[in-house]
């Protein structure tokens, strides 16, 4: 039975053959021009996935670019909200975390670099 995962909120599943344990899915929006709840909804994907890692006693994790593949987000807006939304929730909690941002092209690894340096 699979449960929908709505845009903004998190999933957990085992990793079963990964070398993972977890994996958490959120649902990312899709870039409509930034006035369609893109931003609140993004950040809610960063924060609903860190708070349920801290649930499951998870201390690392990693997170992909969300939403800046097909679904357009651009990627300097996008990593700000990331970055702002991680430092925000992971500092909020008891337990320290390690978090991974993780990037599959140049421009978003430059724009989560800038975003972490800002």
């Amino acid at each position: 039975d699979h449960v929908r995962c709505p845009t903004g909120e998190a999933r957990i599943t085992p990793g079963f053959d990964l070398k993972a344990r977890w994996v958490i899915h959120t649902v990312g929006p899709v870039w409509r021009g930034g006035h369609d709840g893109e931003k609140e909804l993004l950040a809610a994907c960063y924060r609903n996935s860190l708070r349920l890692a801290r649930t499951c006693g998870v201390r690392d994790i990693a997170f992909p670019a969300i939403s800046c593949g097909v679904y357009g987000y651009p990627a300097q807006a996008a990593a700000r909200i990331a970055v702002e939304s991680l430092r925000k929730e992971a500092g909020a909690g008891r337990e320290p975390m390690h978090v991974l941002l993780c990037s599959v092209d140049r421009d978003v690894h430059d724009a989560l670099a800038d975003a972490l340096t800002a």
